[in-house]
């Protein structure tokens, strides 16, 4: 993907994206599961039932915090209630256990940390268990991409519609913004605790990448009241 560019530095010339590292759960995820794994599970979400799933799942939804523990320390982050389906998709994932034990994946400097890949087969069987789907653009809810808001890549795969990838997160650490984002990505949510730890993680070495060195895994994500 290219187009978009953090307009405060020069190095940061690249989007956010659903972009993993070589051998990672972007290929592990293609394997078509077998008739015996499918009877197994009673669910999964897909292309073509996901919309109605979130749409309803919000309904139910009380809570619109989620705590996610690294090493560093605890990031707490409130979700946006008017962008429903990319709340109810980072809800339902965390209640899961998916983003458990992922990392972050991608550090930017001065731009972005991204989150919730992983290079590591326990990531991959967790997508396959939820199923194979992406969400709609949402970007007209009056959210912009300011320092602490949390935004969804796009997938990079035959996706001219900028469809986000519903694994996979970022969090905008350029100061005051990297408003550039705005309209190609959809903001739902922003760091209320934590943003030291964010700027920390962002601080961290990493390779040619941007993968960092030594893997910064999301222990545990929660919801929390």
């Amino acid at each position: 993907m290219g187009g978009c560019k953090d307009e405060n530095t020069q190095k940061n010339t690249v989007s956010p994206e659903n972009r993993p590292k070589k051998d990672s759960v972007a290929i592990i995820e293609e394997t078509i599961p077998t008739k015996e794994e499918e009877k197994k599970d009673t669910f999964r979400l897909t292309e073509e039932n996901a919309i109605e799933f979130f749409f309803k799942y919000n309904k139910t939804l009380t809570e619109n915090k989620v705590k996610l523990t690294t090493r560093f320390g605890d990031i707490t982050i409130q979700l946006y209630d008017n962008v429903p389906y990319h709340k109810a998709n980072f809800i339902y994932l965390t209640k899961k256990g998916y983003f458990n034990n992922t990392y972050f994946h991608r550090i930017v400097k001065n731009f972005i940390i991204q989150g919730g890949n992983a290079d590591n087969k326990e990531t991959a069987q967790k997508r396959g268990d939820i199923g194979r789907y992406l969400l709609p653009p949402d970007t007209r809810k009056g959210h912009r991409h300011h320092r602490g808001t949390v935004s969804m890549p796009s997938s990079e795969i035959n996706n001219p519609h900028k469809l986000a990838s519903p694994f996979e997160f970022f969090i905008v650490v350029t100061d005051p913004g990297s408003y550039h984002l705005d309209g190609g990505y959809t903001p739902f949510g922003k760091v209320i605790e934590g943003m030291d730890v964010v700027d920390q993680i962002n601080r961290q070495p990493v390779d040619n990448g941007d993968w960092p060195m030594p893997n910064i895994t999301i222990q545990k994500a929660e919801v929390i009241k």
